[in-house]
């Protein structure tokens, strides 16, 4: 993963210098994009932190960004920014599940707080989707076996009810019950069960 900052997509030089020089003073890392197109080429699956958007560019316009930034499945909290903002089209971003959305001219402190807690969010994000990434990975190296013991020790099923279920002896549902914790990295059936809570 990248260093986490704040990704300033604005056609206006000024604005750049001036949030740049900003977040810098507020110890928030960032980079700069002269255009839409130039941060859709730079963009990876690995950035985080947020992105800044300016809502109207010359070229691809802040929504066309973002539209093509959600087909490619990016989460990175987004701000718009605009000098031509109305209500209607600040709910209509926030609902397509924009951050938030600032009218030019900014109150530059309530924008870098705004930035900090998108950035604190993607790493919260970050965070969840790699714990399920590793349950995941855990889940799929279980044996066809495994998984139907798992199943049943679920069921709160000793392990003689498992082997007379499973046609097995209980000293084979003992070897598969020990690997299968192995593999999930618990030591009881209440730990397994909690690792697979749902919304845990």
């Amino acid at each position: 993963m990248n260093t986490p900052q704040a990704h300033l997509v604005d056609d206006d030089e000024a604005i750049r210098d001036a949030l740049s020089w900003l977040l810098q003073s507020r110890g928030i890392p960032c980079t700069t994009y002269a255009n839409a197109e130039d941060f859709l080429a730079a963009w990876n699956s690995k950035l985080a932190g947020c992105i800044v958007l300016d809502m109207r560019m010359s070229g691809m316009s802040g929504l066309d960004c973002f539209d093509k930034l959600r087909e490619q499945n990016s989460s990175l909290p987004v701000i718009f920014l605009t000098g031509h903002g109305d209500v209607p089209l600040a709910v209509s971003t926030l609902k397509k599940g924009a951050f938030d959305f600032f009218e030019k001219p900014l109150n530059d402190n309530e924008l870098a707080t705004r930035i900090e807690e998108a950035m604190e969010l993607d790493a919260r994000q970050r965070v969840a989707s790699a714990t399920v990434d590793s349950l995941n990975t855990r889940l799929s190296s279980l044996t066809t076996r495994e998984r139907q013991i798992m199943e049943l020790v679920l069921a709160g099923k000793f392990n003689k009810v498992i082997a007379d279920e499973l046609n097995i002896s209980m000293r084979t549902v003992e070897v598969h019950r020990a690997n299968l914790f192995d593999k999930m990295q618990v030591k009881t059936a209440v730990e397994l069960a909690n690792l697979l809570k749902p919304g845990r």
